[in-house]
């Protein structure tokens, strides 16, 4: 199985992406494919033993729309650019064609004049309004080049729609000019203002709606604008400026103060404070050393530094956050189901609809006039624009909303999955513990006596507790030079000689054996906190204990506070023995906690915790949790975590940080409200108005809606579903 993307051009609405997605799935060989009107993008997986790039290029084209591999957003924002000024001079001409067309009956005391009199000179008078119609006609040429061919073809979309409705007014309206010197009173039937109304509102409409859906682009232009085009490269004692693209891994860059990092590396000299707001969401800089490493895309603020590339462009953490979001948009939602559904048949359907009522007025007699107004208003009316972008606009706001907080979600149905968890599971070591050892407690009656011992018996060790000894020690300026002889006993400890005195470092036991009485009352309590203990002693004499512990993160507690009040259910899932565990877990208020457990059980665990409560959700940051995260519902690793559980993961947490699980959880629910107000608003409208459009309540009240305000209302609908998804932005997670 192969997955690929196509960009997908000549889409104008629901319809057309309804139409590439059927045609594409019907192909034999076609697993799955998803279109996304927004970014113009197909992502279809398929077996490429029975079906290939030729057969998508084939069918796609064949429908009347093109398709490619290559980047043609250049050329969009020069067509956007283009846009605006059509629609000026078509919106001029209009709005004299009005003035001339309805101007004596709006306003009273205007007079046209007699060339153009209607009861003067009506031939004139309907040669003007045509001359006056054709800018409007002109630069909206491309409702009929696109719409009419694909209503021939049998893909109609919103483009045939106002080419169908706009062609049948402007076709009667020269009918009736043509009649003109024959029955003068043909003049009150022409509907060239209308053609040039609906033409022009039409083309404002689809423009405010570009403008607002590149909006919801933002978060994904932002991140691209972040990496630099050039970078200083130090090579033979030299510095040259390369395209960022050209630096190759192993390259040293020279960065300045003020300047942004190109690539993901590590600093190999200088220190500074780095900028990764832009990444992370995190507003405050962060201290940066050598041996650190630091990211692409971040901002060096105050000192210089070299930084030892270790990543290519396409590798770096910000090329893997840019292409998490641009494949957000990519699958869709379970929830855009019905309305992909609807719009598949939507343009068939309204073209029927706009027949059968025309049909019926006239078979209660009403004139042509009256049965034309009814047949374009319903076609012009019809918004499956709304229809099609309900979902993919809130989900592109909401994942770049997520992005812009350091959270990044794979696509939408990760997102609307997401705000149904009822457990959240988390791993404890590094998701909510540091996860490095620090010194916690000291206990003893000389402070300065104790460390100084402890540092000459832990200076030959590389475990991890005695590192965690060594750094509070330096920490707290106490340094001392290397014991004489030094011995480890595997297992309990280290025995040293310093300055002819004989020290001891390890467990109780190690003490003991040698003849040490050690009688702490505090030891007991500790351990039951799941602190390591470490007792000293020197030449015979106890001197006391140091606790050593991987603590908790400052957030972790109110992590969990908020997933209960949101209603989740939250567990605890670690390797560590039971009293550990269980004071870890009784100290946040989590409400289950299992201990003991082997990376290999993770993932069955997580699937009986599913079994017993539904969905789960499981946090994690290393490689042993990478079959727990795929098993969950949604797996979501946090921070730093290994490039495994990161690829293993539907939402990555880039803060390091356990309250952005419930943040993650806000963002589904507030996005999926969002998406359903869109459908709501996109399915309401067109349920009200296309009926109002067809003249069901003519019989009754005498209200008939013209084409001119179905232009409008249609026009409107679209630009209502975009804005309502950029409200998004302004959300709190």
């Amino acid at each position: 199985m192969k997955t690929e993307i196509y960009n997908i051009t000549g889409m104008a609405c629901a319809a057309c992406s309804a139409s590439v997605t059927r045609i594409v799935s019907r192909l034999e060989g076609v697993v799955q494919c998803d279109v996304n009107l927004l970014t113009g993008k197909m992502t279809v997986t398929f077996d490429e033993a029975r079906v290939g790039e030729s057969d998508f290029i084939r069918v796609v084209e064949k429908a009347g729309f093109g398709i490619n591999k290559e980047k043609t957003e250049h050329k969009e924002k020069k067509e956007k650019k283009t846009l605006f000024y059509p629609i000026v001079i078509s919106a001029i001409f209009t709005a004299v064609l009005l003035l001339i067309s309805m101007g004596t009956m709006l306003f009273k005391g205007i007079r046209l004049p007699n060339i153009i009199d209607p009861g003067i000179n009506p031939y004139n008078f309907a040669l003007t309004q045509l001359l006056l119609c054709v800018p409007a006609l002109y630069f909206g040429r491309k409702f009929f080049i696109k719409g009419l061919p694909l209503l021939f073809k049998g893909h109609p979309n919103m483009d045939s729609l106002v080419a169908v409705g706009a062609l049948a007014s402007l076709i009667y309206s020269i009918v009736m000019t043509y009649t003109i010197p024959a029955n003068p009173h043909a003049v009150h039937n022409l509907y060239f203002e209308s053609v040039a109304v609906v033409i022009t509102l039409v083309m404002l409409g689809k423009f405010m709606e570009s403008k607002s859906r590149d909006k919801t682009m933002d978060a994904i232009k932002g991140l691209m604008e972040l990496t630099p085009e050039t970078a200083i490269v130090r090579r033979d004692g030299n510095d040259i400026t390369l395209l960022t693209e050209k630096v190759l891994v192993g390259d040293i860059l020279v960065i300045k103060s003020g300047s942004k990092i190109p690539l993901d590396g590590v600093i190999v000299s200088g220190e500074t404070l780095v900028d990764e707001s832009m990444l992370t969401g995190e507003s405050l800089p962060v201290e940066r050393k050598e041996g650190d490493t630091v990211t692409g895309g971040s901002l060096n603020l105050t000192g210089l530094i070299l930084v030892k590339v270790t990543h290519r462009w396409e590798n770096t953490t910000l090329a893997k956050i840019i292409k998490f979001v641009e494949e957000a948009g990519s699958k869709k939602a379970p929830i855009s189901g019905t309305a992909d559904k609807v719009a598949g048949v939507f343009v068939p359907v309204v073209i029927a609809i706009a027949l059968l009522s025309a049909i019926i007025w006239l078979i209660l007699g009403k004139e042509i006039s009256f049965v034309l107004k009814i047949f374009t208003s319903v076609l012009v009316v019809a918004c499956p624009c709304a229809l099609g972008l309900a979902t993919p606009t809130a989900i592109m706001v909401g994942t770049g909303l997520g992005a812009t907080n350091g959270i990044l979600i794979r696509n939408g149905e990760v997102l609307e999955t997401t705000q149904n968890i009822n457990v959240a599971i988390f791993d404890k070591t590094g998701t909510l513990t540091l996860g490095t050892p620090i010194v916690t407690d000291i206990i003893t009656g000389d402070r300065q006596r104790l460390l100084i011992a402890a540092n000459y018996g832990e200076q030959s060790s590389v475990h991890p507790i005695a590192k965690a000894i060594l750094q509070f020690n330096k920490e707290n300026n106490i340094f001392t030079e290397a014991a004489t002889l030094s011995n480890s006993i595997a297992g309990k400890g280290v025995s040293c000689v310093a300055n002819g005195k004989i020290i001891l470092v390890g467990s109780k036991e190690l003490l003991e054996e040698n003849g040490i009485s050690v009688n702490e009352v505090k030891a007991e309590e500790l351990s039951i906190q799941g602190k390591s203990l470490v007792f000293v002693a020197e030449d015979g004499e106890y001197l006391g204990l140091i606790a050593v512990a991987d603590s908790l993160k400052p957030t972790s507690k109110d992590a969990i506070k908020r997933l209960n009040a949101m209603g989740i259910k939250t567990v605890l899932l670690s390797g560590d023995n039971k009293l550990c565990a269980e004071y870890i877990g009784k100290e946040l208020g989590m409400d289950e906690i299992y201990s003991d457990v082997l990376p290999t059980q993770k993932a069955q665990i997580v699937e009986k915790i599913t079994q017993k409560y539904g969905s789960t959700l499981m946090v994690g940051d290393g490689i042993n949790d990478a079959p727990a995260l795929t098993t969950a519902d949604v797996g979501c690793a946090i921070g730093n975590g290994s490039d495994i559980a990161i690829e293993a993961a539907d939402i990555v947490l880039m803060k390091n940080d356990p309250t952005d699980v419930a943040a993650a959880i806000n963002l589904s629910r507030l996005t999926i409200k969002n998406i359903k107000q869109n459908l709501f608003w996109a399915f309401c409208y067109n349920t009200v108005c296309i009926p109002i459009a067809a003249g069901v309540l003519y019989s009754v009240t005498g209200i008939l809606l013209s084409p001119m305000l179905a232009g409008l209302a249609m026009s409107l609908s679209s630009v209502f579903v975009v804005t309502n998804a950029l409200r998004l932005k302004s959300k709190k997670l």
